[in-house]
Order: structure tokens, then C-alpha cells, then sequence
């Protein structure tokens, strides 16, 4: 397509001579605008990506990719809906809960939690939260007087295994003067770090049968937790499990169904920050047609004597085409290699500007994340190179066709 003339020609153009550095330096900037723009999308894009990703495994492995429960009443025959959830194909795991709004107070720290009472094997197969016990062990979670606690709580109200805790549930019994709240103090047998600080912060694990004594719902559980194989296709799996319960005062919701506000924020501020950010890439683009149009105005006796030469319509707009395309390309490339590198060593940046700040700049406290999540998704940065190199051909297209209708004789009579 590009002779080797027309690419003599253009390599040519390219090399900044005495007297025509301004129009190169207009150049370089544009070129420098695209890889920004590029490297910039590619970076907000992965950093995005690994925010839902690791918002989606964090909050489905700890609350199940679907729940099961009663329609206004606790769930009575759990240990047949078990047997039958357990059957369902897709199905991995579950668990039947005990859960209920408690205060929760050690000493001067009180503050309202949630109590959930689980068994100890299935706490042992709950991997988010059995596999980050950072003092004592789920081998002691059981018996009627053991709960474990979250790394936040622990922190803020001072304790350690072994401590004290005292809980207070409104669910009490009925008295002449009124219902009187349950109120019983528990051993810390085990602090756990999962990871979310709102978990952390709020839960209180004990085992399911004290749990039901304390709720007082023995016999019965809140909800049954149910984890599948493939989250992204839990549908399927939640028609086969409500299906196979077939029982109306039971309700089935999956993840999408209770999280799809959240999730749908996520993806439209993830769609709405790439249409923005292409927009840095837009204005590059404008700029190599401000450079390319200043270098036809600089090159017109050029243009001229190579028409005069011989030189065709279709050759002279061929040379300003790769022109303008070289400093795309160029442009394209660089960002790309900037923003998969960014990325690829995003938390060592992070850990450098900690240490040089002496801030966390991602507080789990405030941002929910302990650090900062990348996923590279190979289709989006080629859909980012390819809108990219689209951008800067499409703004070669009119300053190379103006310089292909130049008037050789018009060009030459004022020089």
C-alpha cells in the first residue's frame, strides 16, 4: 500500500529540521497525549475490573452465591432442605444459619452486631473465614459458651482469646412487666480477619445449637447459605433448588438479586469512567490534526515539486497518512506498555508511596478494601488500542486529503 518512496518521503517529514521544530514539537505532544490517554483507560479499567471482581468474591464468600428463607417465619425442617439443596447439581456447599440482631458490649465498647450460629463443620468448610483465624482456632468453636469475633472488633474493644463478651438480644421472654431482653456473657475462642471491615466489625460466630438457645429458636435456623460452582451461572441452579423444595413459605435469592444495585452502580461508573477517559485519547487525536494540518501549511512548496515531479494525488496523501499515523502508533504502543506495566506493579507502587507518605492511601476502614485490586482483561485493552489507533487515522484523514488537493502552481506562485 505505502511505496518505498512515500515512506522515504515520510520518515523524512518526520525528522525535525532547523526552522520546522515547532510543528515536530506539536507532534511529540500529541504523541505524548495518546500514550497518556491509552495508558490512563488501561490503568482505570484493570483497577476497576479487580474492584468488582474482589468486591464479587468477597461478598459471595461470605454470604453465599444464594440464600434461602423463610417468608416471614424461621425454617423448621432444615435438615431435610439440606439433604434435597445438597442434591441439586452445582451445588458445593450448605449451611444452615441462626441469625439475629444483637448488642454487643466488652467493658466501656458496645455497638449493635449481627449473631451467627453455625456448626462447627460447616464453619471448617466456610474457607473465608476458617482459613483467616489469626488467634485461636476453629477446633475450639463449640459448646454453649464460645464465640469467635472479627479483627476490627477485637481491636477496638481490646480483646483477645480468652476475653469476655457480653451479648444482648431483643428477643426475650414475655413478663408481667414487659419483654425482658436475653443477656449472656461468652469466651472469645477465636478471632478471624476476612478481609471486609464491615464483617470484621459487626459479626459474631457461635456454634448453631447455642445460637438457636440464645435466639431461641431451637430446632429452626434463619436462612440456609448455599455456595455453587459457577457464580456468573447461579440462575439455573437457584430454578433447580426452588424447584426441588417446592415450598411457598420458602423464598430463594441468588446474588444478583440482592446485590444488583451495588453490582449495577459498579458496572455503570466503571462504563461511564472509560467514556470519559476516551475522551483524553479525542483531544490527543484533535492535536495530530493541528500538528498534521501546520506541517501540509509548512510543506506546500514541497508538495508542490513533488506534484510537479510527478508525484499523484493518492501518493502525496499517502505520505501525510503515515505521518499522522506514525505518531498514533507510536502513541498507542507506549501507553499500552505504560499502562500493562502500571499495572502489573500496582501494589509495590502502592507499598512505595505508603512508606514515602507514611499514609495508607486505601484505609480498609474508609474504602472497604485492605488494597488496591487490578484485573487485566486482554479484550478491553485491545479494544482501548484499537479505539486509539481508529481515533489518530481517522485525524489524518482531512489533513492528508487537503494535501493531496493542493494546486502545484497556486503553492509555487508565492514562493
Amino acid at each position: 500500500m505505502f511505496g518505498r518512496f512515500e515512506r522515504m518521503v515520510a520518515a523524512r517529514y518526520l525528522r525535525a529540521r532547523k526552522g520546522e521544530r515547532f510543528a515536530s514539537i506539536i507532534a511529540l505532544f500529541s504523541l505524548v497525549g495518546i500514550a497518556l490517554g491509552v495508558a490512563t483507560l488501561i490503568i482505570v479499567m484493570a483497577v476497576m475490573n479487580g474492584f468488582k471482581a474482589d468486591l464479587m468474591s468477597r461478598i459471595l464468600g461470605l454470604n453465599g452465591d444464594l440464600t434461602i428463607f423463610g417468608s416471614g417465619s424461621l425454617i423448621t425442617n432444615y435438615q431435610d432442605d439440606l439433604v434435597a439443596i445438597r442434591q441439586v447439581k452445582g451445588v458445593t456447599r450448605a449451611m444452615a444459619m441462626a441469625e439475629g440482631t444483637v448488642l454487643i458490649s466488652a467493658g466501656p465498647y458496645s455497638t449493635g452486631g449481627l449473631l451467627r450460629g453455625l456448626s462447627t463443620e460447616d464453619l471448617k468448610r466456610f474457607s473465608a473465614v476458617s482459613d483467616h483465624f489469626i488467634a485461636g482456632s476453629v477446633a475450639a468453636f463449640e459448646g454453649d459458651d464460645t464465640v469467635a469475633i472479627g479483627s476490627t472488633m477485637a481491636a477496638r474493644a481490646g480483646l483477645s482469646v480468652g476475653d469476655r463478651i457480653t451479648l444482648m438480644s431483643p428477643n426475650g421472654r414475655a413478663t408481667p412487666f414487659g419483654t425482658m431482653p436475653r443477656i449472656r456473657a461468652y469466651r472469645v475462642g477465636g478471632i478471624f480477619d476476612a478481609g471486609v471491615n464491615d464483617y470484621d466489625s459487626s459479626v459474631v460466630l457461635m456454634p448453631l445449637g447455642a445460637a438457636q438457645k440464645f435466639l431461641m429458636m431451637p430446632g429452626a435456623v434463619s436462612l440456609i447459605q448455599v455456595t455453587t460452582t459457577d457464580p456468573m451461572s447461579v440462575r439455573p441452579v437457584t430454578r433447580a433448588i426452588a424447584e426441588r423444595l417446592d415450598d411457598p413459605r420458602l423464598r430463594v435469592m441468588d446474588w444478583a438479586q440482592s446485590n444488583n444495585a451495588f453490582l449495577g452502580a459498579v458496572t455503570v461508573e466503571q462504563n461511564v469512567l472509560f467514556l470519559i477517559l476516551s475522551l483524553i485519547i479525542l483531544v490527543a487525536a484533535f492535536n495530530v490534526i493541528s500538528s498534521l494540518i501546520m506541517m501540509v501549511k509548512d510543506k506546500a512548496a514541497d508538495i508542490a515539486v513533488l506534484r510537479t515531479l510527478g508525484a499523484s494525488r493518492g501518493s502525496i496523501m499517502r505520505i501525510f497518512l503515515m505521518c499522522g499515523s506514525f505518531v498514533g502508533v507510536v502513541g498507542t504502543v507506549t501507553g499500552t506498555v505504560i499502562g500493562v506495566v502500571f499495572c502489573l506493579n500496582l501494589e509495590r507502587i502502592r507499598q512505595i508511596i505508603q512508606r514515602v507518605t507514611g499514609v495508607n492511601p486505601f484505609d480498609p476502614t474508609v474504602y472497604y478494601l485492605e488494597r488496591l485490586p487490578y484485573r487485566l482483561v486482554w479484550s478491553q485493552v485491545l479494544e482501548v488500542v484499537l479505539m486509539a489507533l481508529v481515533l489518530s487515522l481517522l485525524a489524518t484523514l482531512y489533513p492528508s486529503w487537503r494535501a493531496a488537493r493542493t494546486d502545484p502552481i497556486e503553492a509555487l506562485r508565492h514562493e
